[in-house]
């Protein structure tokens, strides 16, 4: 294979790699600029002028619908490849991708009905591509876009923006820089009225991608010829004009062979007398490899900024790689180490929240040092040392036998049931942590990016975490409601015992209270002193409790949750078959597919890398 073949089949594959995997242009990203940049040629032309003969003259195969009026209802981008002489032709649909047609009737038949399916059976037109690959000895390396053919006017059964429609189109092809113009128009026509060469006027004014190409040379009146079209004194472009002679629609109606409609167009220009001096430079063949011989010029002039974006590609797939994740290896020794690499991951942020590396650890600080004096201050205590309520408790205490000296049964009773009421602050800590605890997991897992990929880890680890904080919870509960029944359990004796001496020393009221007849020890101002005395105890019992009940749910609960949140899955991991820990890797398929897609297209732009610095290497 030449070197030119190389680069234009190079771009080909290319360009139908892109194609397969969608980048295609109309995208903003560097896989549809790929394919902007790559060269390709547009076939322009009014509405039979030839457009679909050129296009089978060039494959020398009869493919494309035929008819009257607007045949050719959406693009076709078609690419040629080259092979092997000898070799069978067949074609290939995007849309089909797995099926192989030989029989080039049903590649008509089949464009046909892919058309239908998106425009219906009616006149209407679709931007929407049929993408359509050819395999052949007998052609070159090309990619030939041929589009609906220009029109004047609407007819029955089309929308009356249908010209607008069809040239807005064919200008989003042709507009390109990197797109070359197989400008269309019939030689029985005047070249003045071409559609086609007036819209490449407008997008190209230089002629520089023009290639103007003139059919129906054969259907001219007697004495007349397109001399001054074709020698370029009519209207002239950069690139010389090429006059080609389709088969006449008998020839069409015989299904005469592509090979010898060839032959004919080869002997028609040998023996004309206006032509005969342009022979070597008319007709199909001659047309197909001007082109691939431009292109190769092309080609080459864009190496280095197509190079450019495949290496902008190739960093930005396997950027999208790294986040997306590499393929999951079969056996169950290494899908084990990758479930608990994954684990290890989701354990290491869910650290970081809590020791503030990330934000939400300082949540259960809120906890401790507002929402747990809060509550311990909204403690009902004026109600419950109100003096009826310690007349009643200490009355009921004393039972039959007023107490002697001091209510002790009562002074238990009022204490005991005040700290009763700490079990509410205490039982609430712990929830608050849970929550905060439990937020924290679900934040940690969506974080976790290497867990993206497979929602059925994601929810067993969710589970499993949830549930170890659950057995948290409720071993913290135990210890804060321990905490405040310890305090309950035995009362601080010096505390009490203090009390009478203080009083001595204080002297006034309270001395004389103390020292007071029996009678006079259910005064008012007795079991005021009491409540006092209760208050005060309960006072030193609630700041102890606000010191040891975070430390208790810390203990408890977050330094469990950093040392142990995951302990029991792992030990489940261990018992788990080879099939249970596959199904922990089912991914999303969205996730699988985008990563075949990438990866697919990293080997494609590896491959055309190493490609064109061979090939460049070769010039």
């Amino acid at each position: 294979m030449t070197t030119m073949e190389s680069l234009i089949g190079l771009v080909n594959r290319i360009q139908r790699a892109c194609t397969m995997l969608g980048d295609y242009g109309g995208g903003d990203n560097a896989f549809s600029s790929l394919w902007e940049a790559l060269p390709s040629v547009a076939v322009v032309g009014g509405q039979s002028s030839g457009k679909s003969s050129v296009l089978e003259s060039i494959v020398g195969r009869d493919f494309l619908p035929r008819g009257s009026g607007i045949v050719t209802r959406r693009p076709l981008v078609l690419q040629l490849h080259k092979t092997e002489e000898g070799s069978q032709e067949y074609a290939e649909f995007l849309h089909l991708p797995k099926r192989r047609f030989t029989d080039f009737a049903a590649v008509r038949k089949e464009i046909q009905d892919e058309t239908d399916r998106v425009t219906g059976r009616t006149k209407q037109i679709s931007p929407v591509p049929i993408h359509l690959s050819i395999y052949s000895p007998n052609v070159v390396n090309l990619t030939l876009i041929d589009l609906p053919g220009l029109t004047k006017v609407a007819v029955e059964g089309q929308p009356e923006t249908i010209v607008q429609d069809i040239e807005v189109m064919v200008r989003t092809y042709v507009e390109k820089p990197n797109c070359i113009i197989l400008a269309i128009s019939p030689a029985n026509q005047d070249i003045a009225t071409s559609d086609a060469i007036k819209l490449a006027r407008e997008v190209d004014p230089s002629g520089e991608r023009t290639f103007g190409v003139l059919t129906k040379l054969d259907l001219m009146d007697k004495g007349t010829n397109a001399l001054d079209v074709l020698e370029g004194r009519s209207y002239r472009l950069q690139h010389p004009w090429v006059g080609i002679v389709n088969r006449s629609q008998a020839d069409i109606n015989k299904n005469v062979d592509m090979i010898i409609a060839r032959r004919k167009e080869r002997e028609y220009f040998a023996t004309s007398s206006d032509y005969g001096h342009l022979a070597s430079k008319m007709g199909s063949e001659y047309l197909a490899k001007l082109l691939s011989k431009h292109l190769e010029s092309v080609i080459r002039a864009r190496i280095p900024s197509i190079t450019s974006l495949i290496n902008k590609s190739i960093d930005e797939l396997e950027s999208e790689m790294d986040h997306l994740g590499r393929p999951i290896a079969v056996d169950a020794g290494a899908q084990l180490y990758t479930i608990l690499e994954l684990c290890r991951a989701f354990d290491r942020i869910f650290k970081e929240h809590l020791e503030g590396g990330r934000p939400g650890g300082d949540r259960i600080y809120g906890v401790f040092d507002h929402q747990l004096p809060a509550a311990l201050r909204k403690l009902p205590f004026d109600r419950h040392l109100s003096m009826q309520n310690v007349r009643k408790i200490v009355s009921e205490a004393d039972g039959y036998q007023p107490h002697l000296i001091a209510p002790e049964q009562g002074y238990r009773r009022l204490i005991e049931g005040s700290l009763n009421y700490f079990r509410g602050p205490a039982e609430a800590s712990v929830d608050a942590v849970h929550f905060v605890l439990k937020e924290l997991v679900r934040k940690s897992i969506g974080e976790t990016q290497e867990l993206k990929r497979f929602p059925t880890l994601q929810a067993e680890i969710a589970a499993a975490s949830n549930e170890a904080l659950e057995r948290f919870r409720d071993e913290s509960k135990k210890t804060v409601i321990r905490l405040v029944d310890m305090e309950s359990s035995y009362l601080t004796v010096d505390f009490f015992r203090r009390l009478p001496q203080e009083i001595e020393k204080a002297g006034g009221p309270g001395a004389a209270a103390a020292t007071a007849p029996a009678g006079d020890r259910y005064a008012e101002g007795h079991f005021r002193r009491i409540g006092s005395n209760v208050s005060s105890y309960v006072g030193m019992v609630s700041d102890t409790l606000r010191n040891t009940i975070p430390k208790a749910v810390v203990y408890c609960q977050v330094k469990e949750a950093k040392q142990s949140l995951l302990n029991h899955f792992y030990m489940l991991l261990g018992k788990k078959e080879a099939k249970q820990l596959s199904q922990l890797l089912d991914e999303d398929p969205a996730l699988m597919e985008r990563r075949q897609q990438c990866s697919k297209r990293l080997e494609l732009y590896k491959a055309a890398r190493d490609e064109i610095d061979s090939v460049s290497w070769a010039r």
